[in-house]
């Protein structure tokens, strides 16, 4: 019974986590058509409350994005919940903190640039679906299941044990470390209409990106060792520059 309630709580967790995802790459980007966007209704509140209120919904993502994946806080969460289900309940953290950022989001006025027309609204497009899908890719050169729970609930239902932690360098981990967070910075910014509000949302994310990897490399180092060593000095974080140049 309990492996089936694990199993369970993954898959739902799975469902939700990535329903979420889903929901906020629509409505991020300017569609005419979605009934809310990040840039869709009236201000509520003067402009430096909404931008409070905004942060503030920012920084409870990424606490809660960041925490739960420390190891001094896995270990305290051993005590009261399985490690097999520990994943399936970050997922379905992180959906509850970033469906909060999408109900009360507050609209900002302005904006920063507008190329809904011509070869600027389509390469700006182009690039929006570029970045997203160079983040969903990576993800299944990893382990797509795995990273949102659904794996580790499968294990526990059939009674298969985590292996231990190996590093593999493929696909776009050949090019960069982090191909996820490098697909996502360039779906953030990438947009045809740049307003006050996507800015903030696009900047807060990347400053809650680049501090969460300074915190993830220095835990894949300690439980990876040297062969991680040896890969940060041969590919670059997030822009493949020895490609460019």
């Amino acid at each position: 019974m309990k492996h089936f309630a694990l199993l369970l709580l993954g898959l739902v967790s799975y469902l939700i986590g990535l329903g979420t995802l889903v929901v906020m790459l629509f409505w991020l980007y300017p569609w005419s058509w979605m009934p809310t966007t990040i840039d869709s209704g009236t201000p509520r509140f003067p402009a430096l409350l909404a931008v409070a209120v905004d942060v503030g919904l920012i920084a409870l993502f990424g606490l809660q994005h960041s925490l739960m994946v420390r190891p001094g806080f896995k270990r305290w969460f051993e005590r009261y919940v399985p490690a097999q289900a520990q994943r399936s309940l970050y997922t379905l953290a992180s959906a509850v903190t970033l469906a909060a950022i999408l109900l009360f989001w507050q609209l900002l006025p302005g904006t920063v640039w507008d190329f809904r027309g011509g070869i600027g609204f389509w390469a700006m497009t182009l690039l929006y679906f570029l970045g997203w899908g160079i983040a969903v890719a990576a993800t299944f050169q990893i382990d797509h299941f795995g990273l949102f729970g659904l794996t580790q609930a499968w294990r526990a239902f059939h009674g298969i044990p985590e292996p231990p932690e190996r590093f593999q360098e493929k696909g776009f981990y050949r090019f960069v470390r982090h191909p996820i967070q490098a697909g996502t910075l360039l779906g953030l910014w990438a947009t045809p209409h740049m307003s006050t509000g996507h800015l903030l949302f696009a900047a807060a994310f990347t400053l809650y990106i680049l501090i969460g990897l300074h915190f993830e490399e220095k835990d894949l180092i300690k439980t990876l060792g040297k062969p991680y060593i040896d890969y940060r000095k041969r590919v670059p974080m997030l822009f493949p520059l020895r490609i460019i140049f």
